[in-house]
């Protein structure tokens, strides 16, 4: 039996089926998982501020997101210890996705990491605003689904418009030109202020 050369290879990360499985998952179990999260969101929030301060919650949420995808992706999922466990650990989490960017299915963060990060960080919005923490969420949320779509798109898609052409040659310079730069993903603008640009090379 020949292998199906328009699938790109993926690199096994258990021996266990069922933990495997965990860590994929398909653009259309992504949209559904997180339609169901971001509607109970907005139904959490419903009436926890007036209008003026949810608006300025949400983007204070989004805010707060673009600071930790660049965060996460510059210090945890490309942290270097001498440590066999620690190589293991962010080979499971990042590592994998360099060792085969083109695996769709791995694209997205599966739900096992996702919803495990992104409920903690909600259940420390509610301790530190009560109900309104909700609201704040509800942009971190959205700013976390919109940088999952984005690094999908960037890694399928041609991504013909000017704005996520940007996008994507910022990102697949991380994959193909240096891992230590170009850290962000959506604010772009981030490796410029912290000085982990990668700029374009000269011809």
């Amino acid at each position: 039996m020949t292998r199906d050369r328009s699938r790109p290879p993926r690199v096994r990360l258990f021996q266990n089926e069922k933990l495997e499985r965990l860590t994929v998952i398909s653009p259309k179990a992504f949209a559904i998982t997180w339609l169901a999260v971001l509607a109970l969101a907005v139904y959490a929030s419903w009436g926890a501020a007036s209008v003026a301060a949810s608006f300025g919650l949400i983007l204070l949420g989004l805010a707060l997101w673009t600071l930790f995808e660049y965060c996460m992706h510059r210090f945890i999922f490309h942290l270097k210890l001498r440590l066999v466990v620690a190589d293991r650990l962010v080979f499971l989490m990042h590592g994998n996705h360099h060792a085969a960017p083109s695996d769709r299915y791995r694209n997205l963060m599966p739900p096992i990491v996702s919803i495990g990060i992104l409920g903690t960080v909600w259940c420390m919005f509610l301790l530190l605003l009560g109900p309104a923490g909700s609201v704040l969420f509800l942009g971190f949320a959205i700013g976390y689904v919109m940088y999952d779509v984005v690094h999908y798109a960037c890694h399928q898609f041609p991504m013909r418009s000017p704005v996520l052409r940007q996008l994507r040659r910022h990102h697949i310079r991380h994959h193909h030109g240096r891992t230590d730069g170009n850290y962000a993903i959506t604010a772009i603008f981030l490796d410029r202020l912290f000085g982990t640009h990668i700029p374009a090379k000269k011809h």
